[in-house]
């Protein structure tokens, strides 16, 4: 008696592409600093495949596909648009064939298997818009009256990000009022004189920091201030507490979550200081996702504590530890870069009593807080030993007047000179 004829496992063998991630809202390009993998090698899911830098982030990029590497596409220090295929990986993955049949006695042509039609792409316009379009991206794009169906998508997977809806924008601009195009900076030529100077060639990181700072000079007027601080109480109250918050936290007590939770509750007495500009008008945030400035080898790095005004003090720590260990480690996912309204700087770990930091765009506003430093000070007519701190703020003079910006950090000044462990909001 004939058997049934059996289910065959068959392999099927596929080519992956991947492609230059959004490593930010308003990101539209990235840089490959650095493969992890070689050609030929193989590739697990979710392990890290390659290095990408932008203006914003400087992050591991893992695999989404196991497989051999069979081609990388962009060279390190190559610069690509989001969505742009930059390797590719081939995948192998087991299937239930189709019971075996035999083959049939007369000779034909092979057979060619006709695939798959590909899924239609959503339109902006039809039921996949929300996939595509953030709300504040729809939102932008009906204020100035463009059709989101007509912009070609730069973001992951075709995703219309505010850049496109901007640049759009600007392209009706234009062709309303035709403008000259305007003249480039010409490229400073490196001139190299033997033995006694050295060209040393500008890591990735390092270039988009500097077209960062450019951009962020030629866009806002900054303005300066400082305003000195007497940290004696907290000083004291750190010196007595440092050793028991570690062991019963798990983490070292500095000065700069005091002075984060005490910010917050600043920037919510002041949202001017926590706003962007726009040309129909200023957004004030009423949310405070705080960018800690984090230093690493190659520059600067800004993740976000999101919702930072709603933290307890602990809660606050932790999660400020782990942003900076992970910005070291090169472990911040695009979201941790993402969305910030304030940066906060502790420039005085380097030692220095006083700076004038650059915007963060689209930011309005950046402080730093600068070395304590134990010296002589007048108090009610008598020289006291205190230990005193500088706070600088840059600020955006199109949205802050310096009249703003010395009543924010007075209040500043208040809130730490008049600091008590009651302060701490748990």
């Amino acid at each position: 008696m004939a058997g049934k004829p059996s289910a065959t496992l068959e392999l099927k063998v596929a080519v992956s592409q991947i492609k230059m991630p959004q490593l930010g809202e308003s990101v539209t390009e990235g840089t490959v600093d650095k493969w992890l993998k070689r050609e030929g090698d193989f590739v697990k899911r979710d392990e890290p495949l390659v290095e990408v830098v932008t203006d914003k982030v400087n992050a591991e990029i893992p695999s989404p596909f196991e497989g051999k590497l069979l081609k990388i596409a962009v060279s390190e220090g190559e610069t690509v648009r989001v969505g742009a295929v930059i390797a590719q990986i081939e995948t192998v993955a087991p299937t239930a064939g189709a019971p075996a049949q035999p083959k049939p006695k007369e000779a034909g042509a092979p057979h060619a298997e006709v695939p798959a039609p590909p899924a239609p792409t959503a339109r902006a316009g039809d039921g996949g818009d929300r996939q595509r379009l953030s709300p504040a991206v729809r939102k932008l794009a009906a204020e100035h009256g463009i059709d989101p169906t007509s912009i070609r998508g730069s973001g992951m997977a075709g995703r219309v990000t505010r850049d496109d809806v901007l640049a759009a924008v600007g392209g009706k601009s234009e062709a309303a009022t035709p403008q000259a195009p305007p003249q480039q900076a010409a490229p400073i030529p490196a001139h190299v004189d033997g033995g006694r100077e050295e060209l040393v060639k500008l890591s990735v990181m390092r270039k988009s920091i500097a077209e960062h700072m450019v951009r962020s000079l030629a866009t806002s007027p900054h303005a300066w201030t400082l305003q000195e601080i007497d940290m004696t109480s907290l000083v004291r109250y750190r010196e007595a507490e440092k050793d028991r918050f570690k062991a019963r936290h798990g983490v070292a007590l500095t000065y700069l979550p005091f002075v984060a939770q005490i910010l917050c509750e600043a920037l919510k007495q002041f949202p001017w200081l926590n706003s962007t500009w726009s040309d129909e008008g200023v957004i004030l945030k009423r949310y405070v996702n705080l960018g800690i400035a984090v230093a690493i080898p190659d520059g600067l790095i800004v993740p976000v504590v999101k919702d930072a005004d709603k933290l307890g003090f602990t809660d606050l720590v932790r999660v400020m530890n782990d942003l900076v260990e992970r910005a070291r480690n090169k472990q911040l996912k695009p979201d941790d870069v993402q969305a910030g309204t304030f940066t906060l700087n502790n420039t005085g770990a380097t030692g220095s009593i006083a700076s004038q930091p650059i915007i963060n765009q689209p930011q309005a506003a950046i402080l730093t807080t600068e070395s304590i430093v134990k010296r002589a000070v007048v108090m009610d007519d008598a020289i006291a030993m205190r230990h005193m701190m500088n706070m600088c703020l840059s600020f955006d003079h199109r949205i802050i007047d310096g009249m703003m910006a010395g009543q924010f950090l007075s209040a500043l000044k208040k809130r730490l000179e008049e600091w008590t462990p009651g302060s701490i909001r748990l």
